[in-house]
């Protein structure tokens, strides 16, 4: 281990990184009143989910923190959002041939695509958006698109989209070609949300932006990458880094894609969602590319065009780019890292798919024990509420057997006791709440962006020791409950005897619908 792993190991000792609530509705982590560390949870931010952990004086303080970060939030999103009909790149986007002044912020975003654009070959390019309207619409008829459709779609990608006159900061819209600039914008905004944060008092923070990570000032984080093969919140990591005063983030289309048989036979989407604008096509060859670099821009366009370009372009594009570094996950499953990747990682926090891959022999069903070739892939949805001050709810997932009791705990989003009993069935006793030991999905994780209030969790079959259980029936329950918000409570018994089965539990006041998987891995 190195100088500067062990410092930052150190200092990990007394920053905390988990968060908890506090009186004031805010997240708090253990220990934060001598810290002073308060999280927060957002759903709808940006079409996705957002993470604000913040190291300020006191509550108060965290609040107005908070409060600073939202109002970034809101004011960029009605500066760049191509899905709001009256934000000021949607209205731009509607003239043409018209020199039309425009905010800082939209012509510095759209300069940044420029050059962002010619740097990475055409990789990275907002008018892609054509492209993915064309393989929404084909696969929504069940067909892929043609190979007319493609070319003319490719031919219209690669037309100029605009000029800028940086003198009159003007900005002149030259075709009728969709454009969109999602998560390029995303990384952008992110950025000035962490440094408005810093401007309201706080001395360190940290934005989980759907996966994307920013940290700023007083704060060192431990971030856990998302395996692209087993995405599911209590899944295993891929890998854990530790970052201060940096950005991390993560593309790939394992989250999201065209599903050309809208679902009906496919266990995942057919297609990538990410598409090349060069030929119009989704990607195939790369599973997921994070990146760490000091800003959020780079981070997040290095990201996006790593999962779009060549290997060997990628390291290129990396290598030219001073203090980046990256992990790449191809489709055959080995992982490509920076020389400079190995500084940020945690001592052991690796797993085996990063090494050389062994022999595995396959699994065995043993009579009367759970088949180990099965799974229970769970989907939870979060009521859909409009507003982008609405906070998650704790949430408590587990499993019961015949007699109530609770064998495996697949995740708690709570970590102080204070506030268990508000989950009143979880709430049974000691027992119990130990189960939720290690279990806390709260930790950052950069992955894929995922859409708003989507959750995935798994179960092997194997109880809260990681032994397997015995094959029959067992419960899935799920509770939650929001603070100044409703409660919610649903169980469902499932047979685990090697037969696959498919459930969908109702949505209510605070969980949407709940579909379980017992399936073939």
């Amino acid at each position: 281990m190195d100088s500067r792993t062990k410092k930052i190991l150190q200092a990990l000792s007394v920053l905390p990184l988990a968060a908890t609530p506090s009186a004031h509705g805010a997240m708090l982590s253990p220990g934060a009143q001598d810290a002073g560390t308060w999280s927060f949870h957002h759903e709808q931010v940006l079409g996705t989910s957002l993470q604000v952990t913040v190291r300020c004086a006191d509550a108060d303080s965290a609040a107005t923190a908070e409060a600073a970060v939202l109002a970034v939030f809101d004011r960029e999103n009605a500066v760049l959002s191509a899905w709001q009909s009256q934000s000021e790149f949607s209205r731009w986007s509607r003239t043409r041939l018209e020199a039309v002044p425009v905010s800082e912020e939209l012509f510095s975003t759209l300069a940044a695509f420029d050059a962002w654009r010619e740097r990475t070959d055409g990789a990275l390019d907002p008018s892609v958006e054509a492209a993915t309207r064309l393989w929404k619409s084909a696969t929504a008829e069940g067909r892929t698109p043609s190979r007319h459709e493609i070319a003319e779609t490719v031919e219209a990608i690669a037309q100029p989209h605009w000029s800028l006159d940086a003198a009159n900061r003007t900005a002149m819209r030259l075709s009728d070609v969709p454009l969109a600039l999602a998560s390029f914008a995303k990384s952008r905004i992110a950025a000035k949300a962490a440094d408005a944060a810093l401007s309201a008092g706080a001395s360190g923070v940290m934005l989980n932006v759907g996966g994307d990570v920013v940290i700023r000032g007083a704060m060192i984080q431990m971030v856990a990458i998302a395996d692209p093969q087993a995405d599911a919140e209590n899944d295993a990591a891929l890998d854990h880094v530790v970052v201060s005063n940096a950005a991390v983030a993560t593309s790939g289309g394992y989250r999201r894609g065209f599903d050309v048989t809208n679902g009906a036979a496919a266990k995942a989407p057919a297609y990538s969602h990410l598409i090349d604008p060069r030929t119009a096509q989704p990607v195939s060859h790369i599973l997921s590319s994070t990146v760490i670099a000091r800003d959020a821009e780079t981070a997040g366009a290095l990201a996006t065009a790593l999962s779009v370009m060549p290997v060997e372009a990628s390291r290129r594009l990396a290598q030219a780019t001073p203090d980046a570094e990256y992990l790449i996950v191809a489709a055959n499953g080995r992982a490509y890292i920076s020389a400079g990747w190995t500084r940020y990682q945690v001592p052991g926090g690796s797993r085996a798919s990063l090494q050389a891959a062994a022999f595995v022999p396959p699994m065995k069903a043993v009579s009367g024990v759970w088949d180990p070739a099965f799974e229970l892939s769970l989907e939870i949805n979060l009521s859909r509420i409009e507003d982008t001050r609405y906070r998650r709810p704790y949430v408590a997932v587990w499993i019961e057997d015949t007699d109530h009791f609770p064998v495996r705990t697949l995740t708690l989003w709570t970590q102080n006791a204070r506030w268990l009993p508000e989950l009143k069935q979880w709430y049974r006793g000691d027992q119990i709440r130990n189960l939720s030991e290690g279990t806390d999905i709260s930790r950052t994780v950069s992955s894929a962006t995922r859409p708003p209030g989507k959750y995935s969790l798994k179960w092997d079959g194997k109880d809260n020791e990681g032994k397997p259980v015995k094959a029959g029936t067992y419960s899935v329950v799920i509770e939650a409950s929001r603070e100044h918000g409703g409660y919610q409570i649903d169980r469902k018994a499932i047979s685990f005897t090697g037969k696959p089965d498919q459930a969908t539990l109702p949505g209510g006041q605070e969980l949407g619908s709940v579909v379980l998987d017992y399936r073939k891995r």
